[in-house]
C-alpha cells in the first residue's frame, strides 16, 4: 500500500507531501490544476522514463520519493537483489536533474531504472484515462483480454517462439536463393584452403627461412671477415693480442716504482683478455658457417613458393597464417548453411513450439474471454446500460507473432441488440463504461496492492457517475484505490479526499495539494456541481451526496 507521496520541484509542484491509507482516496481539481501531476510523479519513481522537462523551471533538479508498505514475501525478494530496508516497507526515490540525468535507489540503494519498473509492478497497478481508446484496435482489445487473464507472459514467450521460427525460415530462403553464390565461394575457399594446406607454412617459418637465406648467401663473406678479424687480433704477426701484450711487460716494471701505474695495467690486462676471447668467438663463428649451395637453393625454392603463394591469395607471406584459419571458419559456415535439410529440421522443429504455444494461448484466451464478457455485462446494468452485454470472439487467424487466432470485443448496448464490433455499435460515453468495467474486473483479479484509476470515469455522469462510485468504493474495501476524477458523485463516495490547485505567485506557477476535512469537501463537491459560483443549493447537494457516501 501507498503511504507516502513526496514532491519536489516537479513540474509545477514545488513541494509536496502526502500521506494515504487504506480504502478509496479521489483526487479533484479544477482542469490544468495538475491532478494527473501526482500519477506522473508516482509512474516516474517506479521506473518510468525521465527527462529534463519534468523538473520545475529555474530548479536544478525534480526529486521524488514514495514510501509503500511492504510484506515478508516482497521484503525477501528486496534481500535477493541487495536492496532491502526496513521490515515491512520500502522507498522508492527518483532524482532527475536539469539537464535530464536521473538516479534511482531502493530503500537508499542505487537501481536500475528496469528494476524500478519491476518492483513497481508489485505494488501498483495503473488504469489510465485512454484505456477505453484502446478497445477500438485489435491489438489493444487482445492486450487486454491477456493481462486480465494473466497471459502477458505467456504471448511475450509465444512472441519470441515466432521470431525464433520466422528467422531460420528466412535462413531456408536466404540458403535456396543464394546456394549458387554460396556454391561458388564454398569452392573457391575450399581451392584457397588446400593450396595453403600444401604449402603447411609453420608460424615464425616465414622470417627463420629469410633470415637462413641472407645467411647461406653471403657465407663467404662472412668466414672471409671474421677469419681477417680474428687474425688481426690474435693470430698475424703484427696482432693486437700480442701488442697488448708487449705493452704490459714495459709497464709492469714501472709499476713496480709508481703504483699508480696499477690501474692502467688492471685496464689493459682487462682488455686483452676481451680481445683473446672476440678473437676465439670470431674463429669459431667461422668454422660453423657452412658454404651450403645446396640447401641456399632449397632455402630459396621455398621463399619463392611462399611468396607466389601470398602472391595468388593477395596478401604478404606474414599474413598466410592468421588468412588460413579465417579460411577454414567462413568455409565451415558455408558448408553449415549448405546444409538445407538440417536448417529444415531446426524450423520444422521450432514450428512445432510456436504451434504448441499458440495452441495453450488461444485456449487459455477462449476461457478467459467467456469469464470477462460475463463479468462486464453484469457491471453494464449498474454502469447504465441495462440488457446490454459485451461478446469476445477469438476466432482462428493466420499465424503472427501474437498468436493464430483473433480477438474481437461486441458489444450489444442493450436487450435484445445483436452484439458487433465496439467501434460501429458502442458511442464515446459506452466506451467509457465498458473500459471501466474491464479496468474493475482486471484491478479484481490482479493481486497488487494498490489500483490508481487516472480519470477512468471519463464520459459519464449522473446515476451512472453515482455507481462507478460505489464500484470503486467496494474495490476500497480490500484494497488501497486512488481516483484522479472530475465527477462529484464519484468524489463524495471515497473515505479520503485530495483536492489540486493551481495559483501564481511572484510570476509563476505552482500548484497546490492539500488534504480535505468534512467543510473542505462539501466545498469542493459543490464546486465539481455548481462550477465557479458556489450557493447554498449546491452545498446542501453536497453535503447530502457525502452523506449517502
Amino acid at each position: 500500500m501507498l503511504l507516502a507521496l513526496r514532491l519536489r520541484d516537479f513540474v509545477i509542484v514545488d513541494e509536496a507531501e502526502l500521506e494515504f491509507g487504506p480504502g478509496f482516496t479521489v483526487l479533484s481539481g479544477e482542469t490544468g490544476a495538475g491532478k494527473s501531476i501526482l500519477l506522473d510523479a508516482l509512474a516516474l519513481a517506479m521506473g518510468g522514463r525521465a527527462d529534463a522537462g519534468v523538473v520545475r523551471e529555474g530548479a536544478s533538479r525534480a526529486d521524488i520519493c514514495a514510501v509503500f508498505s511492504s510484506e515478508p514475501g516482497l521484503d525477501a525478494w528486496l534481500a535477493e537483489r541487495e536492496l532491502a530496508g526496513d521490515p515491512g516497507s520500502v522507498l522508492l526515490r527518483r532524482v532527475v536533474d536539469a539537464d535530464g540525468r536521473s538516479r534511482a535507489l531502493v530503500n537508499g540503494n542505487p537501481a536500475t531504472a528496469a528494476l524500478l519498473r519491476e518492483l513497481g509492478e508489485r505494488l501498483v497497478d495503473i488504469h489510465g484515462q485512454h484505456a477505453a481508446q484502446s478497445l477500438l484496435r485489435a491489438d489493444g482489445q487482445r492486450l487486454l483480454l491477456d493481462a486480465y487473464a494473466g497471459l502477458t507472459d505467456d504471448a511475450r514467450a509465444l512472441g519470441e517462439a515466432w521470431s525464433a521460427w520466422r528467422a531460420l525460415a528466412r535462413e531456408i530462403e536466404a540458403a535456396e536463393t543464394g546456394q549458387r553464390e554460396l556454391a561458388l565461394e564454398r569452392d573457391r575457399l575450399a581451392w584457397q584452403v588446400g593450396e595453403l594446406d600444401r604449402l603447411r607454412l609453420a608460424p615464425g617459418e616465414w622470417q627463420e627461412l629469410n633470415e637462413e637465406q641472407k645467411r647461406l648467401a653471403h657465407a663467404a663473406s662472412l668466414i672471409e671477415g671474421t677469419r681477417g678479424a680474428a687474425d688481426a687480433l690474435a693470430d698475424s704477426d703484427d696482432a693486437l693480442a700480442g701488442r697488448l701484450h708487449q705493452i704490459l711487460q714495459r709497464l709492469r716494471p714501472l709499476a713496480a716504482i709508481d703504483g699508480r701505474l696499477g690501474e692502467a695495467i688492471e685496464l689493459l690486462d682487462s682488455a686483452a683478455i676481451q680481445v683473446d676471447e672476440a678473437a676465439s668467438t670470431l674463429s669459431a663463428y667461422a668454422d660453423r658457417v657452412d658454404l651450403d649451395p645446396d640447401r641456399l637453393a632449397q632455402a630459396e625454392q621455398r621463399i619463392s613458393a611462399i611468396f607466389e603463394a601470398a602472391r595468388k591469395m593477395r596478401m604478404t607471406p606474414d599474413e598466410i597464417p592468421d588468412a588460413l584459419e579465417s579460411m577454414r571458419r567462413r568455409l565451415a559456415e558455408l558448408e553449415a548453411a549448405q546444409d538445407i535439410e538440417g536448417l529444415r529440421a531446426r524450423a520444422g522443429a521450432a514450428r512445432e513450439r510456436y504451434d504448441a504455444l499458440a495452441g495453450k494461448l488461444s485456449a487459455a484466451r477462449r476461457k478467459a474471454a467467456v469469464r470477462l464478457a460475463d463479468g462486464v455485462s453484469s457491471h453494464l446494468s449498474e454502469l447504465g446500460m441495462a440488457g446490454g452485454r459485451l461478446e469476445i470472439r477469438c476466432e482462428p487467424a493466420e499465424p503472427s507473432a501474437s498468436g493464430s487466432d483473433s480477438v474481437e470485443f461486441r458489444v450489444a448496448a442493450h436487450a435484445g441488440a445483436t452484439p458487433r464490433p465496439l467501434a460501429k455499435a458502442a458511442s464515446g460515453g459506452e466506451l467509457s463504461r465498458i473500459g471501466l468495467a474491464i479496468s474493475v474486473l482486471a484491478a479484481q483479479a490482479n493481486p497488487v496492492p494498490t489500483l490508481i484509476f487516472d480519470e477512468a470515469d471519463a464520459g459519464v455522469g449522473g446515476a451512472v457517475a453515482d455507481a462507478i462510485g460505489a464500484l470503486m468504493r467496494r474495490l476500497g474495501d480490500d484494497r488501497q484505490v486512488l481516483c484522479v476524477t472530475h465527477l462529484p458523485q464519484v468524489a463524495a463516495k471515497a473515505h479520503r479526499h485530495y483536492r489540486v490547485t493551481k495559483e501564481t505567485a511572484d510570476g509563476r506557477t505552482v500548484s497546490r495539494i492539500e488534504p480535505l476535512d468534512r467543510p473542505g469537501r462539501v466545498e469542493e463537491i459543490a464546486r465539481m456541481l455548481g462550477g465557479a459560483e458556489i450557493t447554498a443549493t449546491t452545498r446542501k447537494h453536497a453535503r447530502e451526496m457525502l452523506a449517502q457516501g
